[in-house]
Formats: structure tokens, C-alpha cells, sequence
């Protein structure tokens, strides 16, 4: 049962990765809009501790399962 747990927090965690938009990424290079830095605003923010939480719980049950 902690495995198929482990798994399902997994993929929600690479959904959350992959959600999370990039400032500056390849934009900056082409000649884009380079601002520095900006603060997280609305869902970014909630994707952001949505993404934080479900690492430690992926890390949390990593540890158990090696217990």
C-alpha cells in the first residue's frame, strides 16, 4: 500500500513541477522580457507551496518505506 502512496504523490509532484511557470528561462536569452524578480501572485503561489508540501511528503514516505 506505501508503494502505490509513494507513486501516486510522485506524479503529482512532476504535474506541479511541470505546471510552474519559467520567468526567465529561455525568454531572457531571445531578448525577452528579463525583469528579475517577481513575486508569486495566486495560484503560482499555491502551485509553488502545493509543490513544497508534496516533496516533503514524497521525501516523508521515501524514509518510511525504507524502515
Amino acid at each position: 500500500m506505501l508503494p502505490i502512496i509513494q507513486i501516486i504523490v510522485a506524479v503529482l509532484l512532476i504535474i506541479a513541477i511541470l505546471f510552474q511557470q519559467r520567468g526567465t528561462a529561455l525568454g531572457a536569452a531571445l531578448g525577452g522580457d528579463s525583469g528579475g524578480y517577481s513575486s508569486r501572485r495566486g495560484l503560482q503561489k499555491k502551485l509553488f507551496f502545493a509543490t513544497v508540501f508534496l516533496g516533503t511528503v514524497f521525501v516523508i514516505l521515501a524514509l518510511i518505506n525504507l524502515l
